[in-house]
């Protein structure tokens, strides 16, 4: 079983940064990939950024690439997602999640992949 527990939402500005984090419970937070997802109302849930249990690997959704960077730090059960160039597009309710298996693109776009997920936090960029 893995909790996880996400922070660092807030209201910024168009163009500006914002670091969420994602902290987990359990002693086996590498064996997890970890994925964040996003939600905006009226809209479905979107892939944003996922990075496999070691870190070595990253996959991103094209809205965010080369704006956000997903990290983790297995030493803290943790994982961020830096949020740089913020669109007001990028407004939205952002959850994290959790999910063992492969670490494959087509995996790890897809919510049902994933077996865990935290509460979210509210990301809102102003325009």
């Amino acid at each position: 079983q893995v909790q996880l527990v996400e922070s660092g939402g807030g209201l910024v500005q168009a163009g500006g940064s914002l670091r969420l984090s994602c902290a987990a419970s359990g002693r086996t937070f590498s064996s997890y990939a970890m994925g964040w997802f996003r939600q905006a109302p009226g809209k479905e849930r979107e892939f944003v950024a996922a990075i496999s249990g070691s870190g070595a690997n990253t996959y991103y959704a094209d809205s965010v690439k080369g704006r956000f960077t997903i990290s983790r730090d297995n030493a803290k059960n943790t994982v961020y997602l830096q949020m740089n160039s913020l669109k007001p597009e990028d407004t939205a309710v952002y959850c994290c999640a959790a999910r063992t298996g492969l670490f494959y693109s087509g995996y790890n776009s897809n919510h049902n992949r994933y077996d865990y997920w935290g509460q979210g936090t509210q990301v809102t960029v102003s325009s």
